[in-house]
């Protein structure tokens, strides 16, 4: 039986492009003239694909996805968007739509991306040198297509998502498929860096600046000349050096600390948050004009537990690349363990999804991983357990901080409020 498939569009010319188009790969195509007719539509008949207008007289195409993804969860739904309201798309996906297109719609691409939706193919992004994204989730695959979207231009991107959803990966994706990608790729974690040191860190200082400042040191934006800077937790950030970052993003140049001279500043900025920085700066934490200028592009990633349809195939992967960076035999994961993976919640995202595996692949002697082998090394630390758990990672971190944070899946802040709420301050060589 043939993949049924409604267009919600008042343009009679394009929809009947695209019905002659989607009907000459086999699809049955129904289509509605206005947002009503569509809700009428969804109401009477099954569909595997919904592609609908976001501007729509009856109804709106954003009450089309709502009503799809209430009453037609597994269809898939794509919306048509004018070109330079990709806002109004990603308020869209945010809604339950799987992806969008840019009008006006070249039918290749059309049919391209219905065929991966009804066809439920893996969404996967190679990158160069550095291992793929994977996301066959309709969240993953809307981040996946703004990610294509926004990397050839030099606009401003700010990834937003959990601690550990993959932000610095799509970071290096941005860097990898833009026309700067033969520059440097500068990474700055604004958590890990003291805020005392930060001005001095992100653009340098002259010599005599200050004491001990021998020579001339240049700062993290002008290593990244020619390439990408990647602003990495922006929202810790103070006030000050605020002030700055939006000039840089402002005026395009800086001035090096104990400098009088401006420098013309040739960085693409890419930021990423795990906080809400609306909210800060409704409370006065974060600058309101710094927001709107990193602001200029969003892409959300997902949490791992809002796209479980993923954890198979990324754990398959994480596995692969672990086995040939531990130079052992890639172990596979039994259905009752992928299974298992699915339920589990990974506060840590990606990152705790990756350090478990790690330890299963090493503790793991024969045979497929096997879901008991899997729930001890995930089980909810009690107080004292999570104690040990902290301290444990602090004396494998050798007082790597950042490092600490990574194997227990949590932000460095985070890591650093347990150790002052748990007292261990000097495990590990452990420093502040």
């Amino acid at each position: 039986m043939s993949s049924r498939i409604l267009i919600v569009e008042d343009r009679e010319s394009l929809c009947r492009l695209m019905r002659r188009a989607l009907e000459q790969e086999g699809y049955a195509v129904t289509t509605a003239a206005d947002g009503r007719e569509g809700l009428l539509r969804l109401g009477a008949q099954e569909f595997d694909l919904v592609l609908t207008d976001l501007k729509l007289p009856g109804a709106g195409g954003l009450e089309v996805v709502r009503a799809s993804r209430r009453t037609q969860p597994a269809a898939a739904v794509v919306v048509l968007t004018a070109h330079g309201t990709v806002a109004a798309a990603v308020e869209a996906m945010k809604e339950g739509a799987a992806d969008f297109l840019e009008k006006p719609v070249e039918l290749d691409d059309l049919t391209a991306l219905v065929r991966a939706l009804i066809h439920d193919e893996p969404g996967v992004l190679a990158l160069p040198g550095g291992p793929p994204i994977v996301g066959r989730h309709p969240r993953m695959r809307a981040a996946l297509r703004l990610l294509r979207k926004v990397a050839p231009t030099g606009s401003t991107v700010l990834l937003t998502g959990e601690t550990g959803t993959g932000k610095e990966l799509f970071a290096r994706a941005v860097h990898a498929l833009s026309p700067r990608a033969a520059g440097p790729f500068v990474a700055v974690n604004c958590a890990a860096i003291p805020a005392a040191l930060m001005e001095n860190e992100l653009f340098g200082h002259e010599r005599g600046a200050f004491t001990g400042a021998v020579t001339l040191q240049r700062g993290r934006f002008e290593l990244a000349a020619g390439g990408t800077i990647f602003l990495d937790e922006v929202g810790e950030l103070e006030l000050a050096v605020q002030g700055k970052v939006l000039r840089v993003l402002e005026e395009r140049t800086f001035e090096r600390v104990g400098g009088g001279r401006p420098l013309a500043v040739d960085a693409r900025v890419v930021a990423a948050t795990n906080r809400d920085l609306r909210e800060m700066a409704g409370r006065g934490e974060f600058r309101q004009d710094l927001l709107y200028r990193l602001d200029v592009f969003p892409i959300e990633l997902p949490a791992l537990r809002e796209r479980a349809s993923d954890v198979g195939d990324l754990a398959r992967q994480l596995l692969a690349g672990i086995a040939a960076r531990l130079a052992i035999p890639a172990p596979e994961l039994a259905a009752d363990a992928v299974a298992w993976l699915e339920a589990e919640p990974w506060p840590g995202n990606v990152r705790q999804l990756a350090n478990v595996l790690e330890r299963a692949a090493i503790l793991h002697e024969r045979g497929a991983i096997r879901a008991a082998e899997l729930a001890p090394l995930v089980r909810p630390p009690s107080a004292v357990d999570e104690r040990d758990e902290v301290r444990e990672a602090l004396v494998q971190a050798a007082g790597d901080k950042p490092r600490a944070a990574e194997m227990l899946g949590t932000s460095l802040r985070t890591l650093q409020r347990k150790v002052r709420q748990y007292d261990l301050g000097g495990v590990g060589r452990y420093r502040e």
